[in-house]
């Protein structure tokens, strides 16, 4: 009989170690830690510099391990995709992104985003921008999903 124990973690991308709180939630179920590590950073490298969550399952009958690796959350990779660190504190934008930019994220985030569409992922990626100070094309995300609903960009945001 399969028994089995699962572990979650908000780790750093590309680079988790084996010292805390990866090690100790996982020294009592027996596994090789420092191979759950390896296994972590290579999935999480594209991450580098976020904090991705992480869930390791494990089967203490056989010791062996599956690493499900969860997606940062959006504003995350809106702002690295920019370059910047945090959110507009004011009214002032932190930044100007392009339709491409937003696809791009929109590409890493799919599997969690509950989007239909692509032009639906889109919009809804564009409307975390508001929250952050982002403006896209040098619209504000208000403008811009308005165009991107008229039809716009639809020779741009293509399945």
């Amino acid at each position: 009989m399969k028994k089995t124990e699962s572990v979650k973690l908000l780790v750093d991308g590309g680079s988790a170690t084996a010292g805390p709180p990866l090690g100790p939630a996982l020294g009592p179920l027996g596994v090789n830690t420092g191979k759950v590590v390896e296994e972590i950073n290579k999935k999480t490298a594209s991450f580098n510099g976020m904090k991705v969550p992480v869930e390791v399952v494990v089967d203490t009958s056989t010791r062996s391990f599956e690493i499900k690796v969860g997606t940062p959350p959006t504003s995350a990779l809106l702002l690295k995709e920019l370059g910047v660190e945090r959110g507009a504190k004011d009214k002032t934008p932190v930044g100007d992104m392009s339709i491409e930019q937003v696809i791009k994220v929109v590409n890493m985030k799919r599997d969690a985003m509950l989007a239909n569409s692509l032009k639906a992922a889109v919009t809804e990626t564009i409307g975390v921008c508001q929250s952050l100070g982002i403006t896209v094309e040098g619209k504000t995300p208000r403008e811009m999903i308005a165009e991107i609903k008229a039809g716009k960009h639809d020779s741009r945001i293509k399945e």
